[in-house]
């Protein structure tokens, strides 16, 4: 009988950061390895990762990672895995090119050329387990789902998927193979949960393509389409309708530009002889035969928009008589960066169509489509992924409708270990799986103290308070110098800047004329009174940061000068290391390591 646990890394309870571990016996497989983007919360991050510490220590025991499709969610964290384990990719053809573009911009992992380029009639024993994939539909060609066939039945992960009959080859869903799988019987079943709220019926692509087309016959001027660049089926979509409108298609955007060379390569995508252009060939023609099609890093098109409407962007301009066509349907987590983007877009004077506000073009199956998965494949234990909790729970309840018991039905949490014996599935030990954070070029050295001060710093600023002291004649030397950012104006704050000044200087005597003298009571001290006093005028806390020097004045002696003498004084360079670093950091927008003195926690 085989020992079998199924984890998840990600992608449940959350939207997208798609990752699940499949364990049979002493062999581990690895079921996408996506990100996702920060919510509003994670200052300053540009996307979040799984966190693998527990696969670190079983590495010996990973035997691949099998990717379902191209997107973000399913291959964005490939890059910083491969650092960490080298390891067989398994994939698609057009995945895995997508894949190996994701890896190439990685310069700690772009020479990484394992990978293995698999179909619907691929099959390949590793001992105990035999995998095989099947095709489904969604936005990029080539999408496939993934079997586990062990001892104890069949393990299924859909991936992403929806039902749409008129699809094309390279985006139809195999249906004969799906009910083959429940045939042979689905021991579990790991299913998209991402549109369980979607209850009526998903706008078919072909309806898409009709619509996009429609729009560029009807819009006179120019037209700027903002799609995700990994959208494959979008983009062919929006080259189509420039076609039939006989306008010229300028591409804005490197990850664009990379990713449909590569589908062009693959025979993914059709892109008719002398349909793209340059910027410069553009701004010669009419705005009418103009399209420009625009994405963002990583393919989010969102803050691209905001950087454009901004004035950031120096090579491109929003006019009255621009379209800005938006083809895709942000994350909930992107909800209030898409408001905030509609608003920017329409002060430039432009035309604003989201498509999202007419049609339902999600590449995610619906309610419908989610009981019919679960009809074909008849899974003895369900468990739904893909999706924050509502999600996940109303994709449950649907499976309770098609006939599966409650008790066969779980709705894990990241680092739920779901382990069966004895023939039953049960919830078992749990995991400490957080949440790896990038920042630029750091790796996982972001974690909450940091984002706290962030987000201290972005409501109530910084205090700074710079102090010098002779501990052995126990006076201060000069009277503190007070500096803020972000807190008051201090011009027109003059007496709360003295008085702050004045407090300081009374809580320092106060501990120089103790008995025992210490540094870090000292700073504690200064910062907790001032806190209080701060609050109690301004209703703020803001982050204080005490700098406390000490001189030695020595007497003068014969043919000497009286000196000033800095003592080296670990804790007092510290305090400076910090203060110069958290300035640093607030220039450059970017963090990488902070170490933090303790004290000054």
């Amino acid at each position: 009988m085989s020992k079998i646990k199924i984890i998840p890394f990600g992608g449940v309870r959350e939207n997208a950061k798609n990752m699940y571990a499949v364990e049979v016996n002493d062999q581990i497989f690895i079921l996408d390895c996506g990100l996702k983007y920060p919510e509003n919360e994670l200052m300053g991050i540009d996307v979040v990762i799984p966190d693998w510490e527990y696969l670190k220590k079983n590495s010996d025991k990973i035997v691949g990672v099998f990717l379902t499709h191209g997107h973000a969610d399913a291959i964005g964290a490939l890059p910083y895995f491969l650092m960490d384990f080298r390891v067989p990719v398994f994939g698609s053809e057009m995945t895995i090119a997508l894949a190996e573009l994701a890896v190439k911009n990685n310069k700690q992992v772009k020479k990484f050329n394992d990978y293995h380029v698999v179909d619907a009639n691929t099959e390949i024993d590793f001992d105990d387990v035999t995998v095989s994939f099947f095709p489904t539909t969604h936005t990029v060609p080539d999408t496939l789902g993934i079997v586990l066939e062990t001892d104890e039945g069949n393990i299924v992960y859909t991936g992403d998927f929806k039902f749409d009959q008129t699809a094309v080859d390279g985006y139809r869903t195999d249906l004969a193979r799906l009910a083959a799988l429940g045939q042979q019987g689905v021991l579990a079943l790991l299913s998209d949960s991402a549109g369980s709220a979607i209850t009526g019926v998903s706008t078919r692509e072909k309806d898409i393509g009709a619509y996009i087309s429609q729009t560029f016959l009807y819009t006179s001027g120019r037209i700027v389409v903002a799609s995700v660049a990994s959208n494959i089926m979008r983009i062919q979509q929006i080259l189509r309708a420039a076609e039939l409108t006989e306008r010229k298609v300028v591409v804005f955007g490197k990850d664009l530009e990379q990713i449909i060379e590569t589908a062009v390569k693959q025979h993914q995508l059709q892109v008719p002889k002398g349909l793209r252009i340059s910027l410069k060939e553009a701004n010669q023609l009419d705005p009418s035969q103009v399209v420009i099609l625009v994405t963002g890093r990583m393919g989010e098109p969102i803050k691209t928009l905001q950087q454009i409407a901004n004035g950031d962007e120096k090579h491109l301009k929003f006019t009255d008589n621009d379209l800005v066509f938006v083809t895709t349907t942000p994350s909930y987590a992107m909800e209030t960066e898409v408001q905030k983007t509609k608003d920017m877009l329409f002060r430039t004077g432009a035309d604003v169509k989201f498509i999202s506000d007419d049609l339902n073009p999600s590449g995610h199956a619906n309610q419908n489509d989610e009981q019919l998965m679960l009809n074909f494949m008849k899974p003895k234990y369900f468990i739904p992924v893909q999706g924050e909790y509502r999600l996940l729970a109303k994709h449950a309840e649907l499976a309770e409708e098609v006939g599966i018991p409650a008790d066969h039905i779980f709705i894990p949490a990241k680092g739920d270990v779901l382990s069966y014996e004895h023939g039953k599935f049960h919830l078992g030990e749990h995991l400490d799986v957080s949440n790896t954070m990038i920042d630029g070029i750091g790796v996982g050295d972001i974690g909450n103290i940091v984002l706290r001060d962030r987000r201290v710093l972005s409501e109530d600023g910084i205090f700074v308070v710079v102090a010098t002291i002779d501990r052995k004649k126990k006076k201060i030397v000069a009277k503190p110098q007070i500096t803020s950012r972000g807190f008051v104006f201090v011009k027109t704050n003059h007496k709360l800047m003295e008085q702050s000044a004045e407090l300081v200087e009374r809580v320092v005597q106060s501990n120089l004329d103790e008995k025992e003298f210490d540094w870090s009571h000292l700073k504690q001290d200064v910062r907790e009174k001032l806190n209080r006093f701060l609050f109690d005028h301004t209703k703020r806390h803001p982050v204080i940061l005490p700098v406390i020097m000490e001189i030695n004045q020595h007497a003068k002696h014969k043919g000497r000068k009286k000196t000033g003498k800095s003592v080296n004084n670990k804790q007092t360079e510290n305090d400076t290391k910090q203060h110069h670093r958290k300035h640093q950091h607030r220039g450059r927008g970017r963090g990488r390591k902070h170490q933090s003195n303790k004290n000054n926690e």
